[in-house]
């Protein structure tokens, strides 16, 4: 867990703090990914600012006061704290100082990259030490030989009495689909097939507690599109119909004047 020496009256702040660690990522999903949960809960969320969502931040977690550039730090690929402010001022963070921040995040993600990083030991105690509760590893090559073959493409570990559990994941009517329900959060995170921008693969989404996943702003502008071409079309329909009627009613009204009979009198 974090301590903070109480001798201590000068900790660095996010200014005195690196903001980047210059490592480049090896593959776009990891930041497609993260930025992808970030926007759907700026959507899940919107009316909500007790909330964070970090990618490729650098989370720091012990203060070194005479070379602050060396305080201790862990960059997960996405992470999520709640009951902090979602906006701080006008350039947003520049990292998570702990010792400022006073909350510790709840959720950390690690995707996967071509060259391995400790994300199934060396980075799980780090985050298990951490404290923070849950930590999700998404894995491009589950299932192939060597490191990833006994692991599932989304694992998500909770803290359980100190140590890091593996949780199971409820499996979906789509092939392959499974989610793992976070009641702290209220959320469930999980992953299934679908296109995104035209690419075609597992993509990881965030879903509610009958286990229905949250659709993206793109999909909520075309089932709302759908919805108004349906509404448009059944308009059109009810118009034809009355337009029927009508004509229907003229016809019978002209034949009725032919043989000397008042339509109005019937």
């Amino acid at each position: 867990m974090i301590t903070v020496p109480s001798e201590y009256r000068q900790l660095p702040t996010a200014e005195d703090l690196p903001d980047s660690d210059e490592t480049p990522v090896d593959n776009e999903l990891q930041n497609d990914i993260p930025n992808m949960l970030l926007n759907l809960l700026r959507l899940i969320w919107g009316d909500r600012q007790d909330w964070f969502w970090g990618v490729d931040m650098g989370v720091y977690y012990e203060p070194n006061i005479q070379e602050p550039e060396k305080s201790k730090v862990i960059v997960p690929d996405g992470f999520l704290a709640l009951g902090v402010p979602r906006c701080t001022d006008e350039r947003g963070r520049l990292s998570y100082v702990l010792w400022q921040e006073q909350v510790i995040p709840i959720l950390a993600l690690e995707v996967i990259s071509k060259k391995y990083n400790g994300e199934y030991d060396q980075k799980l105690r780090q985050y298990q030490d951490l404290g923070i509760l849950y930590y999700a590893i998404y894995n491009l090559a589950s299932g192939r030989r060597g490191l990833y073959k006994k692991h599932e493409s989304l694992e998500i570990y909770k803290l359980i009495d100190g140590k890091y559990q593996l949780l199971p994941s409820v499996t979906l009517l789509q092939e392959g689909s499974k989610v793992v329900w976070m009641p702290e959060i209220g959320l469930g995170l999980g992953c299934e097939r679908s296109n995104r921008d035209h690419w075609e693969r597992e993509w990881l989404y965030w879903y509610d507690r009958d286990n229905v996943r949250y659709l993206t702003a793109e999909e909520r502008a075309a089932q709302a599109s759908l919805a108004q071409l349906q509404a448009e079309a059944i308009a059109a329909q009810q118009r034809a119909i009355a337009e029927q009627e009508r004509q229907q009613k003229e016809k019978l009204a002209n034949y009725l004047k032919s043989i000397g009979v008042d339509p109005d009198a019937i």
